[in-house]
């Protein structure tokens, strides 16, 4: 893993990627007292946003953006846009562009992912994805027309989408492959209790239902269904955008993850990668993470500065308690933590009911959270998960109890 020097005026760093990450790095290192050459390269010629909105104000034309307040100028970080990196030449110190090389002593990867497309239609007409604000303004029309849409996919953003389309008053026909809805973030007894609010929203879910083709007016279900559609829109993941990184000598995960040790150094000298495009080894949880969400971008580019700045025997060690939120259907829903090596589950609340969370344990160490209309328990909850308490079981499934009560 890389090791990093000082501050010397004559050194840059350049950092790929130009979304909450990629921002947030360049700030980041102005804070903690880096005065050298910083350049921040985005491939949309758009100035640097925010994502969330996308799928809800922007969507629905409240909001006409969501660009970062952030003077560039006066931090003195040289943005440079409609900029994309082609490759990269660690042993020279260079990165490629599609506007030739670019030197630098410190490179920072914070490219973020790519949606996933639907095989054989991403470039049919009407087919859409939800990733940047040329998507959301592609869409704005769309569901102001108030036509037939399906989206395809039960995920995060499928949720989110379909809840801003029934807003502006369109039929919505949900289709997801799996036997339930988030069914790759959460596990059946409790995504079971999310069904019910696609039809209490106006909106259709199909479960275990595979797209097999795409036509003018219509999605083809594999059970020969045939979904009327005016418009499609594609929401089944998305994978770290590090295609052009091929030949570089990076190491990547089998999930196509730039690979970083525990305080986001890849395997190349003087190079990072931050965001969701890197997962790191999480001493918390026993794996390696890869976090898809804004508070990942928000933190992680603070240990990035700190190692650029003040090298990484005064850094601190990347390892947070992950945390995002979702907008759905009139809910507020919140998760902290990982649940994938919990031992047991434990309910507070009636989960039929409006505001309910669901605790999991680990050898009765409170791991993760998820809190629907209870931002109580999760402003708890995730303080509680990074001092890894344990709960006592009973007062913890009580509903009226402060989870912060329920320690042991």
């Amino acid at each position: 893993m890389s090791e990093e020097t000082n501050t010397s005026s004559d050194r840059r760093v350049v950092i790929v990627g130009a979304g909450m990450a990629g921002v947030q790095t360049a700030i980041a290192l102005r804070e903690q007292g880096w005065t050298a050459a910083i350049t921040l390269l985005g491939d949309e010629p758009h100035q640097p946003y925010d994502r969330p909105p996308l799928s809800k104000s922007v969507l629905l034309g409240k909001a006409e953006g969501s660009a970062f307040a952030v003077d560039f100028d006066s931090l003195g970080i040289d943005l440079r846009l409609g900029l994309a990196a082609t490759g990269l030449r660690a042993a020279e110190h260079v990165l490629d562009t599609a506007e030739g090389p670019l030197g630098y002593d410190v490179l920072v990867v914070a490219t973020g992912a790519e949606p996933i497309g639907l095989p054989g239609a991403a470039d049919l007409p009407g087919v859409h994805v939800l990733r940047t604000v040329d998507d959301a303004e592609r869409l704005r029309p769309v569901l102001a027309r108030q036509q037939d849409i399906v989206a395809v996919g039960a995920g995060w953003i499928g949720a989110e989408f379909a809840t801003a389309a029934r807003e502006a008053g369109c039929r919505v026909t949900v289709v997801e492959a799996a036997d339930r809805p988030l069914a790759g973030a959460m596990p059946a007894e409790v995504a079971a209790h999310m069904v019910d609010w696609y039809a209490h929203s106006g909106a259709r879910l199909l479960t275990g239902a595979r797209v097999t083709a795409v036509e003018p007016g219509a999605v083809v279900l594999d059970d020969g269904t045939r979904l009327p559609a005016d418009a499609v829109v594609v929401g089944i993941g998305a994978r770290p955008a590090t295609g052009w990184l091929a030949g570089s000598g990076i190491e990547l995960a089998a999930d196509r993850s730039v690979v970083t040790d525990d305080r986001l150094r890849t395997s190349l000298p003087d190079v990072y990668a931050v965001g969701d495009c890197a997962s790191f080894p999480s001493a918390r949880y026993g794996e390696r993470l890869l976090v898809h969400h804004w508070d990942n971008a928000l933190q992680g580019p603070r240990t990035v500065a700190e190692n650029v700045v003040h090298g990484p025997e005064e850094s601190s060690v990347y390892d947070p308690v992950p945390y995002f939120w979702s907008e759905q259907f009139g809910r507020f829903v919140q998760y902290a933590g990982h649940h994938a090596a919990a031992d047991e589950l434990v309910w507070r609340g009636n989960p039929t009911g409006a505001a309910w969370t669901v605790c999991w344990l680990r050898s009765g160490v409170l791991v993760a959270l998820l809190a629907v209309g209870r931002p109580r328990d999760l402003a708890q909850g995730r303080k509680l998960i990074e001092k890894g308490a344990v709960l006592d079981r009973a007062r913890a499934a009580d509903a009226s109890v402060p989870l912060k009560a329920a320690v042991v």
